[in-house]
């Protein structure tokens, strides 16, 4: 059985970790920090059927995860029809601190990077801007998004209201028109 260590990673890097390797492995023996980690790794584990035993190890836990070795069976989803879009609105996901919102949304699009089912499209407006210019923590998800097949589109007024055209660093510029008709032809459409 294999051994990996996630203590002091921060979130979503032990959930992606353990991830990967029940792709490859079908007992795992995974190293976690008390609180988060070890209950999102756990309810992660279960929800794709695995049987996860729980013991404590020094300041942490030691997590036995044992798959059926068949592939995990997925969520019921709506079945969509057309585009999906991501409309980012802000730099921050949520309404609690700044740094953490920042942080928050940081990790969500690098955790997009992992997720078997991408976006179509994602259009950053407001200080989504920020997310795209020289500077951003993740210009580099979104570069790998970008060459994934997502089509990564800042809005043009914006970059010039905060006078950040030239630092444009992530996916190209767009107009009004064509966020409006995106997002109203699109089967999906998820506004952060």
């Amino acid at each position: 059985m294999t051994t990996i260590d996630c203590r002091n990673l921060a979130c979503p890097a032990p959930v992606i970790t353990v991830k990967k390797a029940l792709e490859e492995q079908t007992e795992l023996r995974v190293l976690l920090d008390d609180g988060a980690p070890r209950e999102n790794v756990t309810r992660f584990a279960r929800n794709r059927g695995c049987q996860v035993s729980e013991e404590r190890d020094g300041t942490g836990w030691a997590l036995t995860i044992v798959s059926s070795g068949e592939p995990a069976q997925k969520a019921a989803t709506t079945a969509v029809t057309g585009e999906r879009v991501l409309l980012i609105t802000s730099d921050r996901l949520g309404d609690g601190p700044e740094e953490l919102g920042r942080l928050l949304m940081k990790n969500f699009i690098h955790t997009l990077l992992e997720t078997s089912e991408l976006p179509a499209r994602m259009l950053f407006l407001n200080t989504g801007v920020f997310l795209t210019t020289e500077g951003s923590d993740a210009l580099e998800a979104l570069e790998k998004l970008g060459g994934m097949g997502v089509e990564i589109l800042s809005c043009g007024l914006c970059l010039d209201f905060f006078k950040l055209k030239d630092k444009l660093r992530a996916g190209g510029t767009t107009n009004m028109l064509t966020i409006a008709e995106s997002l109203l032809s699109a089967g999906q459409a998820i506004r952060l």
